[in-house]
């Protein structure tokens, strides 16, 4: 069953086209990649998906339900999160601090409940450091909770930024290259918490440069080269097809 359907998208900016007729669907379940070379629209399909752009033409299904013009905090609501590029982080916080405040997207208590300091907001509040805790220990932080988020290495501070996706408790979270600027170690946890997220049934989708990442998680690749798709299929179809290697390496012609 498709839990997201992507038909037909399409994203210029002035007179340069980032994404043009994009067809594809990520199945429950599945880890599908987003790859191509720098500039071929992967991030402007990410930024389509989770409504921080809106498309020129064409339109995106979560769950059956057509997206329109919904703004990310509502997709967030309906079970769909990402990373970013660039961590963003509250480094003073702590990493339990920085979990919990994803789960706030889920939360729908009233302010006046707040201000009262009623039971339900005690009973939410426990709920969140529990949904945030468990989030870290599907990413290998759990231990490291009480520790600020400023004082943790690179490679765990891209764990932490997966870990507060998953702290919205989404069905689809969207990895927006998350092995950038990680070691082989880095890379190594990485992938382990990436299976580790599939194996608590949630769904995938990964733009990634690192291909060794990506043939070894995923289930099938859609291959992007300037703003369209050329190829799609699993990893051993994608290593052997002609348009992806001409994409990456060029053609005989161009050396």
């Amino acid at each position: 069953m498709s839990l997201l359907k992507v038909e037909g998208l399409s994203k210029a900016f002035g007179g340069v086209t980032a994404v043009q007729d994009l067809t594809f669907s990520v199945s429950a379940g599945q880890i599908k990649s987003v790859i191509g070379p720098n500039g071929a629209g992967k991030t402007t399909v990410f930024n389509l998906i989770s409504g921080v752009l809106k498309s020129d033409a064409g339109h995106v299904e979560f769950k059956d339900r057509e997206l329109g013009i919904l703004k990310p905090h509502k997709r967030a609501r309906l079970g769909l999160s990402r990373t970013f590029q660039n961590t963003l982080l509250f480094d003073e916080m702590t990493v339990e601090e920085n979990a919990m405040v994803a789960s706030e997207a889920r939360t729908r208590l009233s302010v006046w409940t707040y201000m009262l300091r009623l039971p339900a907001v005690w009973r939410t509040e426990r709920d969140r450091r529990e949904t945030a805790r468990q989030a870290l220990k599907i990413v290998g932080l759990v231990e490291k909770s009480r520790e600020e988020a400023g004082n943790l290495p690179a490679g765990e501070r891209r764990l932490l930024e997966i870990a507060r996706a998953l702290a919205a408790t989404p069905e689809l979270i969207m990895l927006d290259e998350p092995a950038a600027g990680l070691n082989n170690a880095e890379t190594d946890l990485l992938k382990s918490a990436i299976r580790k997220i599939r194996d608590q049934g949630i769904t995938i989708l990964l733009v990634e440069h690192d291909m060794g990442l990506v043939m070894d998680v995923s289930d099938e690749i859609v291959v992007l080269d300037q703003g369209e798709k050329i190829a799609e299929g699993p990893p051993f179809l994608i290593q052997e097809d002609e348009r992806v290697i001409e994409a990456y390496l060029g053609s005989a012609d161009d050396a």
